[in-house]
């Protein structure tokens, strides 16, 4: 046999509708798992992604401030 027909015949039985809701029914609890275990480094990230705007957001507004301040005075 060819690889190639090897991978046809493959790709053919994984497209079955019976196939594709066992790998489902198989694949769900892992994925489940694997949510759960890393769900609190998602929340984490999201805070660090959070404070790191607001602290860009603050320079920008202090960077802001400074540039209108300077023009005025000078």
């Amino acid at each position: 046999m060819n690889k190639d027909t090897i991978i046809q015949k493959c790709i053919t039985i994984l497209h079955r509708d019976d196939v594709k809701q066992e790998l489902n029914q198989l694949f769900i609890p892992i994925m489940d798992v694997i949510l759960d275990k890393i769900q609190p480094y998602i929340y984490i990230s999201l805070l660090f992604v959070l404070i790191s705007f607001i602290l860009h957001l603050g320079i920008f507004f202090l960077l802001f401030k400074n540039k209108i301040g300077g023009s005025k005075s000078s």
